[in-house]
């Protein structure tokens, strides 16, 4: 899959990283793409970066790195699995995704951190194509059907059944990965993603635990529960907030149960400043 160098796609080594892709990255983004020759959606993801720092223009260039030839880099990353990509701006990672995504969530992607042409002549902008979790989940079985000796297909299957609500499925794919890829930070998450959907089996309902807490302040299984409810709701604040409110005042009800929830919460959560805000809030209760 080695790629000819173009004016918005080029190879990167140990030798001029820092010059190509951290000094670079000050003026113009990199999307920086791990992969290597045996890894079958590499092939499929590849192409399709290409294209689009073509139709993007010169928004951003893009910086190919065989994780064989350079292992010191993808061990600076913390790669884990390939594809990975990842996107450098003013010398920084700003976001990133492992696994290969369809053109329509890669060009979503972009779009939230470069506009086309920003470099050069604008293009026209294709409509984005948002795929439903069912859709994922029928093209990675595909994937997988076409290439079974790619294990981080699996995980991304494993993800793909979370989404779309299927949690004992998720359950069982993430069992079944390699060590390898059993510590991929996409796994983590989607482990403690388990862990909260768990305990919401057999939960009351959320007017009913608010009920409770009007009744009882200290009903701390109303608030445990009532925050679960809300973090997966996608109400995240005020999910975190029950939690800290927990651990407080009962800092070791149920073994600890708080900081355990607030823990595993953070490992789901893509706001890096929320995280951030509410970990300080944390220390200062534990410490």
């Amino acid at each position: 899959m080695t790629a000819a160098t173009t004016d918005h796609v080029f190879d990167v080594n140990e030798s001029n990283f820092e010059a190509e892709v951290l000094q670079a990255s000050l003026t113009t983004p990199i999307l920086v793409d791990f992969w290597a020759e045996w890894c079958g959606p590499c092939k499929t993801l590849g192409p399709m970066l290409e294209k689009l720092a073509a139709e993007f223009n010169g928004a951003f260039r893009m910086a190919k790195i065989d994780v064989d030839k350079n292992q010191q880099l993808a061990a600076m990353f913390g790669i884990r699995s390939i594809p990975t990509v990842v996107l450098v701006k003013d010398g920084q990672i700003a976001d990133g995704f492992a696994g290969a995504l369809p053109e329509g969530q890669l060009r979503e992607f972009l779009l939230r951190h470069v506009q086309p042409g920003e470099g050069g002549a604008a293009v026209e902008e294709a409509p984005v194509v948002v795929e439903t979790p069912e859709e994922a989940i029928n093209r990675i079985q595909q994937q997988i059907a076409a290439e079974p000796d790619q294990p981080e297909l699996k995980l991304d299957l494993a993800l793909a059944l979370m989404q779309a609500g299927q949690a004992d499925a998720a359950e069982a794919e993430l069992t079944s990965l390699p060590a390898n890829l059993a510590t991929d930070a996409r796994a983590i998450r989607l482990r403690s993603q388990l862990d909260l959907a768990r305990a919401l089996v057999g939960a009351p309902s959320l007017g009913d635990l608010q009920q409770r807490i009007q009744a009882d302040g200290a009903d701390w299984e109303a608030r445990d529960l009532l925050g679960v409810r809300l973090l997966l709701e996608g109400d995240a604040p005020a999910g975190l907030d029950q939690f800290l409110a927990i651990l407080e005042r009962a800092r070791d009800w149920n073994d600890g149960a708080a900081r355990k929830r607030l823990l595993a919460a953070f490992n789901t959560l893509d706001d890096a400043d929320m995280v951030g805000r509410y970990r300080r809030r944390m220390a200062s209760l534990l410490f």
